[in-house]
Formats: structure tokens, C-alpha cells, sequence
């Protein structure tokens, strides 16, 4: 069994229009929110093994205020993949992932979060609003067993979203 927990980049902020979209920071609540969530996983005793996060700031610095707030002191490998992804590529990603993992974060961007949580689970209504994290159990024992995702089952265990946690 391995876990899996999905991420979509805190909130980020729209107020320099004229910055690439890979440029743009986290607004102050995607700050405010994203250790909030590295907090919870700590409470929940979920102990990551390895965080991969999009190149993008507001996923960098999402990846980097959970790894903060959850107290991991790991490695965060920023792939560039990650950004401009369809779901079968973050698939593929993780199926390349050593085995020794047992527990990795995702860091992301919609829409593809989203649609990956969607495949994984099989839940075409599932939403990932900003800083949401998926948590998954996959009855897999090789990250590689990703790439026959027909024969996985996969068990969502919880969503969370800052809104229905913090406010």
C-alpha cells in the first residue's frame, strides 16, 4: 500500500498582471493557508516521504509552506513536468518514484489535480478548490503498479479544503 496525497497550489494572487503566469506569488490568504495544511497532515500523523511540487512559484512556495508546516525536513524535487501536465504524465512521474516511498505529496495546478484525483478515484465530481489536498490510499506496492491504474483500486480517504477547515 502506498499513499498518495494530491495538492492544488494555495490561493495566488492576480495583482501584477503584466508577470508571466509561472511568476505569479501566492496572495496573502495562499500564505496564510498553506502551513495550515502542512499543520493538519502533522495532526493527522501522516508523515510524508517525499514532496514533488510544479516549478511554478505559487506551487514552490505552496511545497515549501507545507513542508514547513508539517514539520518534514525531506527533500522537494520541483519538476517542470509538474506545470503543463495532463493526469497520465503525473502518472507516470510517481511511477517512476523508488519504492522506498511509501508516502508522497503532489503538489500541482488544476485542472489537472483534479482530473488525476478523478482517475485515481473514480469520482468525476470531485472539485480541488486552492490549496486543497486529496488524500489517497493506493492498493499498490511499486509506484510503478501507477502505470496498470485499471487494476489499482484507490480509496479516497479524505478531501480537505482550508474553507471547510479554517474559515
Amino acid at each position: 500500500m502506498k499513499t498518495l496525497l494530491i495538492m492544488r497550489h494555495a490561493k495566488s494572487s492576480w495583482n501584477e498582471l503584466n508577470i508571466p503566469d509561472h511568476d505569479r506569488p501566492l496572495n496573502r490568504r495562499g500564505k496564510h493557508d498553506a502551513p495550515l495544511m502542512g499543520k493538519l497532515l502533522r495532526d493527522q500523523k501522516i508523515t510524508l516521504d517525499l514532496i514533488i511540487s510544479s516549478t511554478a512559484v505559487r506551487a514552490e512556495t505552496t511545497a515549501n509552506l507545507i513542508a514547513k508546516g508539517s514539520k518534514y525536513n525531506g527533500e522537494i524535487v520541483l519538476d517542470n513536468l509538474v506545470y503543463s501536465a495532463e493526469p497520465i504524465d503525473l502518472l507516470n512521474l510517481l511511477s517512476k518514484c523508488s519504492d522506498g516511498y511509501n508516502s508522497i505529496l503532489l503538489v500541482g495546478h488544476n485542472p489537472t489535480v483534479e482530473e488525476t484525483v478523478q482517475m485515481l478515484t473514480n469520482s468525476p465530481e470531485i472539485t480541488m478548490a486552492t490549496c486543497a489536498i486529496a488524500h489517497l490510499i493506493l492498493t499498490i506496492d511499486s509506484w510503478t503498479d501507477l502505470k496498470k491504474k485499471q487494476t489499482v483500486r484507490n480509496d479516497l480517504v479524505n478531501l480537505w479544503t482550508p474553507k471547510e477547515l479554517f474559515y
